[in-house]
């Protein structure tokens, strides 16, 4: 685990240079593999807690034409709705067209936002129930850290779980800093009202790391040992919502899960009681 570097903030009101430009108002790095930043939000952009966008910066100029063409990737919002800035959680890749570059930006650089959101991982995907599930792997925390902000999330809900599975200790800080700042926080507690966060419990594991709880969370679920350690019945589907954001093996491992279980899946033009962020591949 690398230690975690310190906050750096700017405020900058220079004129933008990129198209859909935003400026980076804040960049914090969690271990060699793994970063968050927040940025400008554009004056007319709407969202739904969960939703994604694409995020990114310009590439090399054309040998020949001497164009540059912008890097785009999607990225999930890890903002709520209701915040005046943007936050994106981000892996860092090596030799990535986009994250090899993204993961130098700092206060003050801009980057390319395109103001289009769109997803799955949202309350109107999903018919009423009584306990929301929320599986994670990797950065594909991001759009859960934005649902955990979602004053709806604690109005529809009775529990949510949050589950998030990674190879190393260090991986889980983003998720885990999160949400020891969602038990203090007072602003969303005047919101939606004292012991709001006492319905979150979080679940972390590791994979590869020692760790107090180790495991892949597909195979917890197929022993029985995560709703052991909850102490709740498995999933119904008459109570149990999910969404699932990470990699495309554990996506489609959890559906099949869900789909044992009784759960069907949900789309914004048919609400059901499970959802996939497509978009995301961790």
């Amino acid at each position: 685990m690398t230690e975690q570097s310190p906050v750096t903030q700017e405020k900058s009101a220079k004129v933008p240079t990129l198209p859909d430009a935003q400026t980076v108002t804040e960049v914090k790095h969690y271990t060699d593999r793994l970063f968050s930043f927040r940025c400008t939000r554009p004056a007319s952009l709407r969202f739904r807690s969960g939703e994604f966008v694409m995020i990114g910066l310009m590439g090399d100029a054309d040998p020949k034409t001497g164009k540059q063409k912008p890097l785009l990737r999607a990225y999930s919002i890890a903002s709520p709705a209701w915040d005046e800035e943007m936050e994106f959680y981000s892996i860092k890749v090596p030799d990535g067209p986009l994250t090899s570059r993204l993961q130098h930006i700092k206060p003050g650089d801009e980057i390319i936002l395109r103001p289009k959101p769109v997803g799955t991982l949202v309350h109107d995907a999903l018919i009423p129930g009584k306990r929301i599930w929320f599986f994670a792997t990797g950065t594909g925390f991001a759009p859960f850290a934005s649902l955990l902000r979602e004053p709806q999330t604690y109005e529809d809900y009775d529990e949510i779980i949050i589950t998030h599975t990674c190879r190393e200790l260090g991986e889980l800080t983003y998720g885990r800093d999160l949400i020891e700042s969602i038990r203090n926080d007072e602003m969303l507690a005047e919101l939606m009202g004292e012991g709001f966060a006492d319905k979150i419990r979080y679940y972390p594991t590791t994979t590869r790391e020692e760790s107090p709880k180790m495991g892949r969370i597909t195979d917890l679920i197929r022993s029985g040992e995560l709703f052991e350690d909850l102490g709740i019945e498995p999933l119904n589907p008459d109570t149990d919502r999910a969404m699932i954001c990470g990699n495309l093996a554990f996506n489609l491992e959890l559906k099949e899960l869900f789909e044992e279980a009784g759960l069907e899946e949900g789309a914004n033009s048919k609400p059901a009681q499970y959802v996939v962020e497509k978009a995301f591949l961790d």
